[in-house]
C-alpha cells in the first residue's frame, strides 16, 4: 500500500500516523530511537508491506503489470490501490478526505523533530503537490507514478501505468474492494496485539 493507507490504517494516533508514514526509510532496527508511538507505526508499516506481498489478491492485480513492469509492478498497484481509497473515500471514513489529508500534512508540520531527514526533504513538494489528494484522479496518479518514475532515470517506465489502470480499471477496482477488508482485519488484529 502507498501512503494514503498507511495513514488511514494507522488510526487516530499522531505518532502512529508519522511513524507508518516514513517506515520506508527505516531500516533495520534504527527504529528503536524514536518515541513508542512512531515505533509502533513503522512496526505496522512493516506488517501491512508484509501481508500485501504476500497476499493473493494484490498479486493478481500485479500479474496484469509484470510483463511491462517487471519488479516495479507492485509499486504500481500500491499507488494504485491508493487511488481506490481515495476515490471511495466515503466507504472507509467518516472523515472528509481534504481535511484528513490537511490535518496529517499539520501534523507533519508540528512534529518535525521526530521525522527522518528524508520525510523532511520531501514534505515541501508533497505540500505544494498535495499528493495525498492527487491520489483521487486518474491525472493525478500519473503524475504520481511519473515523479517515481523519474527517480528510475525512466528506466522503471511506471509513467505509462496508468494505461492499465484504465484498461483494468474495474477489475483493479474490484480486487481492491476484496483485497483491503482483508488488510483492514488484518492490521486491526495487529493493533490490538
Amino acid at each position: 500500500m502507498n501512503f494514503l493507507a498507511h495513514i488511514y490504517l494507522s488510526g487516530d494516533n499522531d505518532f502512529i500516523k508519522i511513524g507508518n508514514f516514513m517506515a520506508d526509510g527505516i531500516r533495520g532496527k534504527h527504529f528503536e530511537e524514536f518515541p513508542v508511538d512512531i515505533q509502533t507505526g513503522i512496526t505496522i508499516h512493516r506488517a501491512i508491506d508484509t501481508f500485501t506481498d504476500a497476499h493473493p489478491v494484490f498479486r493478481q492485480s500485479t500479474k496484469k503489470l509484470h510483463a511491462r513492469y517487471h519488479h516495479y509492478a507492485g509499486v504500481i498497484v500500491d499507488v494504485f490501490y491508493d487511488h481506490f481509497l481515495a476515490k471511495n473515500w466515503s466507504s472507509y471514513s467518516n472523515e472528509n478526505l481534504e481535511e484528513f489529508i490537511q490535518n496529517f500534512y499539520e501534523s507533519l508540520r508540528q512534529n518535525q523533530d521526530v521525522l527522518t531527514e528524508k520525510t523532511i526533504g520531501f514534505m515541501p513538494y508533497m505540500f505544494e503537490q498535495n499528493w495525498l489528494s492527487s491520489y483521487q484522479t486518474v491525472a493525478g496518479i500519473n503524475n504520481i507514478l511519473t515523479q517515481m518514475d523519474g527517480r528510475t532515470k525512466n528506466k522503471s517506465k511506471m509513467r505509462f501505468a496508468t494505461e492499465e489502470l484504465q484498461e483494468y480499471y474495474t477489475e483493479f477496482k474490484e480486487e481492491f474492494t476484496v483485497f483491503f477488508e482483508d488488510l483492514r482485519a488484518h492490521v486491526s488484529d495487529q493493533m490490538s496485539n
